[in-house]
């Protein structure tokens, strides 16, 4: 299977989708699993100021991954019911990730994305390449996937180049 072509999904995404350089969607999302739960569990982390926390951070890719998927698993099932958009601040805001242990969250995350690699697994060809309608813009069952791995790396870079605090 090869990327998502730009006429899959709304502009906006391309830019996690070309963070993603395999066509093998389903091992690329495995795969992040180690490397990201590596950076997680073994990175000491400092706050910037007016930014997510690294609580929040985690939360907001278990929460977006959750939503994705769920998009993803009902397209692949033919509903054409359009679906709605959601706002990210808002689930971080009202989320309860600083009262939560990191690990928790950590553990949250993996869990998370066993099941999106269980629902992806499964799917038939023709499942991948059904569409439809997402925050008023067209998108495939693809592109989705793809998004998924895109935005789990956006964030894990922007962790390694923002937040980590220098090994002494």
């Amino acid at each position: 299977m090869t990327a998502p072509t730009p006429s899959e999904h709304d502009p906006y995404y391309s830019r996690y989708i070309s963070l993603v350089s395999s066509d093998d969607i389903v091992s690329t999302l495995a795969e992040q699993i180690e490397t990201t739960l590596a950076l997680l569990r073994g990175a000491g982390f400092r706050q910037e100021p007016g930014k997510w926390s690294i609580r929040q951070v985690v939360g907001h890719l278990s929460d977006t991954e959750r939503i994705l998927s769920y998009r993803a698993l009902r397209i692949a099932r033919n509903d054409k019911t359009p679906i709605e958009g959601f706002e990210q601040d808002d689930y971080v805001r009202h989320g309860p990730f600083e009262s939560c242990p990191l690990s928790s969250l950590i553990d949250e995350f993996l869990q998370v994305r066993q099941a999106t690699l269980s629902l992806f697994r499964h799917l038939d060809p023709d499942a991948w390449v059904r569409t439809g309608t997402v925050n008023n813009a067209h998108i495939s069952v693809r592109a989705l996937a793809w998004i998924i791995a895109g935005h789990e790396l956006h964030h894990c870079t922007a962790l390694q180049q923002k937040y980590l605090s220098p090994k002494l």
